[in-house]
């Protein structure tokens, strides 16, 4: 699992079937620090997360580990959204 948080969406009106209905979001990597710290991803949203929120999200084969991805195509889910988080005692992120 990697922290992101949602930077913004995509809208495809033409996409394989199995993908129907779902919502698309744009999610930039953290580091343990909350500050942006590598790429972008287009995931697949299952948990009903916006733009600016905090999440969790799996790659890979675990992307295709969740009851709304489970054998369909996708590569990156959101799977959680983040309402607090802390390293060695110090909070880090609070929603």
């Amino acid at each position: 699992m990697l922290l992101g948080r949602v930077t913004g969406t995509v809208v495809a009106s033409q996409k394989e079937p199995l993908m129907e209905g779902w919502k698309l979001l744009v999610v930039r990597q953290l580091d343990a620090e909350n500050r942006e710290a590598g790429g972008y991803v287009v995931a697949a949203d299952a948990v009903g997360a916006g733009v600016g929120e905090v999440v969790l999200y799996a790659t890979g084969s675990s992307a295709r580990q969740t009851e709304m991805t489970r054998d369909r195509p996708c590569d990156a889910v959101i799977m959680a959204i983040v309402d607090t988080w802390e390293i060695g005692g110090t909070e880090v992120y609070r929603k």
